[in-house]
């Protein structure tokens, strides 16, 4: 995996909790404003946890297909970098 790529699952990561930790701390806040603001950012964050659980399934399919398709070349990955991709895979399938 290239650093932009850890990066930007770093930072939605980050993003995703800071959201989450906003919304907790809002729950007791009343006024029209704040329950529509909150109604807003919960559903921008379902939308966001959707559309990488989408995205998470449709690298492993694309995965699952290379290695049938390549096995040598499959198989000629380092432990390392499969290490990695499993890794990356298991914490957004784990934010779900």
């Amino acid at each position: 995996m290239n650093a932009p790529s850890e990066k930007l699952v770093h930072d939605a990561r980050v993003l995703v909790t800071d959201v989450e930790e906003l919304l907790k701390a809002t729950a007791t806040q009343t006024g029209e404003k704040v329950i529509a603001a909150r109604a807003r950012l919960q559903a921008g964050l379902a939308s966001a946890k959707e559309t990488v659980s989408l995205q998470t399934r449709q690298a492993v399919q694309a995965t699952d297909h290379f290695v049938h398709e390549n096995p040598w070349k499959a198989a000629g990955i380092s432990a390392g970098a499969a290490a990695g991709i499993g890794l990356l895979i298991g914490l957004l399938l784990g934010k779900r």
